[in-house]
């Protein structure tokens, strides 16, 4: 397989998860505020700026007043904004022409229904009453596309560098969203620093985001806090959405590309498995101590993984 077509299906991979969370974490606290306990949280600039955070493009100055219709515009259907779903599901459609021979004819079609429905949406209902049915769509849409790369492709090199693309990115943003909630629970209690803020509404939404609340619950029946909540997210192996999970995954694809057993220094396997057991070995209360530098490592940790890996895999 040639490198540039390799990079071409990591990437479809990639931008499918990335369009998914970036869906659901719009919808999750746009409605989740509604029923939100506390007056801040409610605050529809308070949620508008949790978007912007989780985006990578953090309103700096405390008095600016965002526009919720032009908001909503960048994030879902602004093509000239590089982390809208419509950018993400434009370039995924893109990578996925790149690839078409070692794709199925199934998953090609599905993806270009995919974009399609995106292209087409109306702008207009989009931004005024569409946000719940476009966000769906995107989130059930993209739970074919998975299922469709699981059940039509030969579980080989090709699908190893796909999945190893949506765990990557998978990982990438369950952290930033974890970011982006501690932050909002830092706003929304007032607090400052690496304060605990206990039971938090904001982990109840984070959670949602992850889709992750319902099994949670019955994990640890109790209602969701700091600990518990970090714990599911970044260190329970079985829960399909965790950071840990996302790792294992990785390490499982990158054996079919290299299957040897002790992988050098320098190497992708390497360097995943160090970050692995980092985890695996951590208690949450280690996170806990400082959940800010926690997080900042670990997204360091991940774009090195992503960079070292283009290096190996994919450099053409």
């Amino acid at each position: 397989m040639l490198a540039r077509v390799a990079n071409n299906l990591y990437w479809m991979g990639r931008y499918i998860e990335r369009s998914e969370h970036v869906a659901r974490f719009m919808h999750v606290n746009y409605f989740s505020s509604l029923d939100a306990p506390n007056e801040h949280s409610q605050k529809r600039q308070f949620v508008l700026r949790s978007m912007r955070f989780m985006v990578g493009d953090p309103v700096s100055d405390p008095n600016e007043v965002l526009d919720e219709e032009q908001l909503l515009y960048n994030l879902g259907m602004n093509p000239d904004i590089p982390y809208s779903i419509i950018s993400n599901v434009q370039w995924a459609r893109e990578n996925a022409n790149s690839a078409r021979d070692l794709i199925s004819t199934e998953l090609y079609e599905a993806i270009n229904k995919f974009y399609h429905f995106v292209l087409n949406y109306d702008v207009d209902l989009f931004v005024k009453r569409g946000l719940y049915d476009f966000c769906v769509n995107i989130t059930e849409m993209t739970t074919i596309l998975r299922g469709k790369i699981r059940g039509t492709l030969l579980h080989d090199e090709v699908y190893a560098i796909i999945m190893m693309g949506m765990n990557l990115e998978r990982a990438t943003q369950i952290i930033r969203i974890i970011y982006t909630k501690y932050n909002d629970v830092l706003l929304a209690r007032g607090v400052t620093g690496t304060e605990d803020a206990g039971q938090s509404f904001e982990w109840v939404t984070l959670l949602k985001c992850a889709e992750s609340y319902d099994m949670m619950r019955r994990f640890y029946k109790k209602a969701p806090n700091t600990s518990s909540t970090l714990e599911f997210l970044i260190l329970n192996p079985d829960c399909p959405r965790s950071v840990i999970n996302s790792l294992n995954q990785i390490t499982k694809h990158i054996n079919v590309l290299d299957q040897s057993k002790n992988p050098k220094k320098d190497s992708t396997a390497f360097l995943v498995e160090k970050v692995r057991a980092d985890l695996k070995f951590k208690y949450v209360e280690e996170i806990h101590e400082d959940i800010r530098n926690f997080i900042e490592t670990k997204l360091n940790d991940l774009v090195n993984i992503a960079q070292k890996m283009e290096k190996e895999y994919f450099n053409y």
